[in-house]
């Protein structure tokens, strides 16, 4: 059974609970999002297997998760990029956000998101049971896509995006 850490609005621990408990009751847990790009500045989207619980088909981030209760969620952010995308890169935390973003399904995402951003450039490998695609876009055709199709696209995505694309453009054009 998989528990996700509850926290407040300062991401202050308050507790544990299993991860479809704490979606049905739509309580705030803690989470990450990787966001990994290669040296041409295109960022790395997956798109959910069929079979998840929620946004299954949708395009997001290279990959999302929960810490587990105890573990530090740059290690999770770590560990949950090789299992579900089947490689390990040096990630760095850049911001982090809360959002609440109800499902058709009854469940409901309320987390406290850590976002981490890397760069990559060699073979993926993901798990087909977690990743039904993946595919490396520039930053421009994700915008477009966004406009134009945002149903396709995650909640969280949605509103992390502009953030991500608004810190690799500050801070790739200082390197």
């Amino acid at each position: 059974m998989e528990q996700v850490v509850l926290v407040n609005e300062q991401d202050e621990e308050l507790g544990f609970m299993e991860k479809m408990e704490a979606h049905e009751k739509a309580l705030l847990h803690r989470a990450f999002s990787v966001f990994i790009f290669n040296e041409k500045g295109e960022m790395l989207l997956q798109q959910r297997a069929l079979s998840k619980y929620h946004s299954g088909g949708l395009w997001t981030n290279s990959c999302c998760s929960h810490p587990r209760p105890g573990e530090l969620v740059g290690d999770a952010a770590v560990r949950r990029l090789k299992e579900e995308m089947g490689f390990e890169t040096r990630l760095n935390k850049v911001f982090d956000f809360v959002y609440k973003a109800p499902f058709l399904n009854g469940l409901t995402e309320h987390e406290f998101d850590h976002v981490f951003v890397g760069q990559y450039e060699g073979p993926i490998t993901p798990d087909y049971t977690e990743v039904e695609d993946y595919a490396y876009q520039s930053l421009e055709r994700i915008t477009e896509r966004l406009q134009e199709e945002s149903q396709y696209f995650t909640a969280w995505f949605q509103i992390a995006f502009p953030k991500v694309k608004a810190w690799w453009q500050q801070n790739r054009q200082q390197s």
